[in-house]
């Protein structure tokens, strides 16, 4: 077998060795790059697993790396080109727009599970841009676009390889392109499913109909999805169809944080000894913060991690009081977390609109200001490839000590958020931040309770999870304050991407 372009560990080199096996046996030659045609024949599905720094990131990326070298396409779920009978197809997924983006900033063109399943409907005139910017076709006259528009369009996508980028680069918005949305009909190929952990039954029975075969790639120490036993999908697999990575690639320095993560394993280790672990990594590493108070400044783009609903509840209502936020309207800068869409089955068109553009459950939004009509809101979403959109919206705020959330803005209809300064542990999943806070008061509580998950106490999945989301540097939170901010909540460090997209979603037709 080849050896990979990178230096891979004993296990990393095993289980690549047994990929590039069962890509073979597919039609997919990794050694001598050739393909041949896809056949029909059952699902091939195979799990990586590991925890936290065990290199399966690195795996994945070198997968798609010599996949594409090998001259498979693919697909990004932003417009796909003319089909062929023998082309061979690989998508990169996650569950949400944040673990999508954190594939992204490492170089893999990875998408959400939502935009491959959904696919655009193009205007055929615009369709023409499409296929000339993907090389498939002559350059196109199309009526209202100057010469200098396709211009910037070529140049975003040679830059950036993203349709609707481009498209926004050339002054379109999205209604000007898009007339649709539709439900896949024909299949793809290969599947590389990023934070597989977090997938339900439903989704991976989705997967499995489109794509011939699936490589999981999960964290066994996190969170089950809730309502599922405990167990993750991986779970439920034949032994000779998971393969673990046992050893932890760390930097050129020891990574403190995952060596607090790691150290959550130890089945004897209690969480007091675990907080002395903390206390003495945070004296010897500047990326652990023994923190004495939340602080409010971080709060903004990187939310508290907590257990307890009542916990999340106390921290949002204490950032909204001290940044002064009126009880009938949101700052532009604050962070909503949204809770669904609460569209009738005849806007069908218009829930795949808002879901395309990020507006899924567990989407993290930044309020920017109202929106033109009364019950719309102008929205960052981050993660997004085009986070800037206009929706209607129902956001709820909810306060402690009372069963119904107060609502500043409430359409009749559209997209639910929640406050989005604090969020539980189970929502923070598939996302990450540069820095986390972890209010470990919450976990004590959860140690305290003796609650087990899988076999392992709830207090050190919480923790394992809540941890391994800081991408350099941890807050331990051991107390109940809160800082005073050092300015106003802002916005212009979101920066809009030309000619943003529109999705002005109305109530009723």
């Amino acid at each position: 077998m080849r050896a990979p372009a990178l230096t891979f560990s004993d296990d990393q080199a095993e289980a690549h060795d047994r990929i590039s096996e069962m890509l073979a046996s597919v039609g997919v030659d990794l050694l001598n790059d050739t393909l041949t045609p896809p056949k029909e024949g059952k699902t091939n599905v195979l799990a990586i697993t590991g925890k936290a720094g065990s290199g399966k990131t690195l795996l994945l990326a070198e997968l798609v790396r010599a996949l594409q070298k090998a001259g498979v396409e693919v697909i990004s779920g932003d417009y796909e080109g003319r089909r062929r009978k023998d082309r061979r197809t690989i998508a990169v997924l996650a569950p949400t727009n944040k673990a999508a983006s954190v594939l992204r900033m490492r170089g893999v063109p990875a998408t959400t599970i939502h935009r491959i399943l959904y696919t655009p409907v193009y205007d055929p005139e615009y369709e023409k841009i499409a296929d000339w910017l993907a090389g498939n076709g002559d350059r196109p006259e199309i009526d209202g676009l100057t010469d200098e528009s396709l211009d910037r369009a070529k140049g975003f996508y040679d830059r950036t390889p993203s349709v609707p980028g481009a498209f926004a680069a050339a002054g379109l918005r999205g209604s000007d392109f898009i007339t649709g949305w539709k439900r896949r009909e024909e299949p793809l190929d290969i599947g590389l499913i990023d934070e597989a952990s977090m997938l339900d039954a439903r989704q991976f029975d989705d997967l499995k109909e489109i794509f011939p075969t699936l490589l999981l790639f999960g964290d066994p120490a996190q969170l089950a999805p809730v309502g599922q036993s405990g167990e993750m999908i991986f779970d439920k697999l034949p032994e000779k169809r998971i393969l673990s990575l046992a050893r932890v690639h760390r930097q050129e320095a020891d990574n403190p944080i995952l060596d607090l993560a790691h150290a959550l394993g130890d089945p004897d280790l209690s969480f007091e000894d675990f907080e002395s672990m903390v206390e003495s990594a945070a004296r010897r590493d500047e990326r652990v913060i023994w923190g004495q108070r939340v602080e409010v400044d971080l709060m903004a783009r990187s939310p508290v991690l907590v257990w307890r609903n009542a916990t999340r509840i106390r921290l949002i209502n204490a950032f909204r009081s001290v940044h002064g936020a009126p009880e009938d309207a949101l700052l532009p800068g604050e962070p909503l977390i949204c809770d669904g869409l609460e569209l009738p089955l005849k806007h069908r068109k218009k829930r795949l609109d808002l879901e395309a553009r990020g507006l899924v459950k567990g989407a993290q939004v930044v309020y920017l200001e109202p929106g033109r009509r009364s019950g719309f809101s102008r929205l960052h979403v981050i993660g997004a490839e085009d986070p800037q959109l206009s929706a209607a919206s129902i956001v709820k705020i909810e306060k402690p000590g009372e069963e119904e959330p107060f609502i500043p803005y409430a359409a009749h209809m559209g997209a639910v958020f929640l406050h989005g300064a604090a969020v539980t542990i189970h929502k923070a999943q598939g996302s990450q931040w540069e820095a986390v806070q972890v209010f470990a008061p919450d976990l004590y509580a959860a140690a305290r309770m003796g609650r087990n998950e899988a076999g392992q106490p709830l207090w050190k999945r919480l923790a394992y999870v809540a941890i391994t989301r800081a991408q350099e540097r941890l807050h331990w939170v051991v107390r109940a304050r809160l800082s005073k901010p050092s300015g106003p909540l802002r916005v212009d460090d979101l920066r809009a991407a030309p000619a943003p997209l529109t999705l002005e979603t109305t109530e009723a037709e």
